[in-house]
């Protein structure tokens, strides 16, 4: 009785984590781009299923906002899942659509730590220019001595 049980309950655990992926597979394709980032971190957890849908959605035939959140899904992967989506990320720059290769760079530079301009070259600095310095107003030291010695 108790091995029927526990067949019939692994059934609908597979079938309620079949659904799930189904579900985030489509909220992944949306073109809501936050609700597309949300399922592709959902997905990032699933280890394998995710790593499996998010590779395919990458390099298939799918929109911009949805390559991008596969890309971040990809980068947001953890454990040793994070190795493989590195090589997948990786696999993506040589690929032939060069909005695989934007999502898949820009994924990339900021694994690594970047922070990826416009054109996708990391800079140091956004401009050449010095910084601004704060200067305090002199008016304001003269009154706080004026202050200070009434006291």
């Amino acid at each position: 009785m108790k091995s029927d049980e526990t067949k019939s309950s692994e059934k609908e655990r597979d079938a309620a984590a079949v659904e799930q992926l189904r579900q985030l597979t489509r909220k992944l394709c949306s073109n809501d781009i936050t609700i597309a980032r949300l399922a592709a971190h959902n997905l990032s957890w699933m280890q394998e299923d995710g790593l499996a849908i998010l590779t395919e959605t990458l390099m298939g035939n799918y929109s911009r906002t949805t390559k991008k959140a596969a890309a971040y899904g990809l980068r947001s992967m953890k454990g040793r899942m994070k190795k493989l989506a590195l090589e997948v990320l990786e696999q993506g720059l040589r690929h032939r659509d060069r909005t695989t290769k934007a999502a898949c760079v820009k994924a990339l530079s900021l694994m690594k730590g970047g922070t990826p301009t416009k054109d996708g070259s990391q800079s140091k600095s956004q401009s050449s220019r010095p910084p601004i310095k704060e200067i305090q107003k002199r008016r304001n030291r003269n009154m706080e001595d004026k202050r200070s010695s009434r006291r």
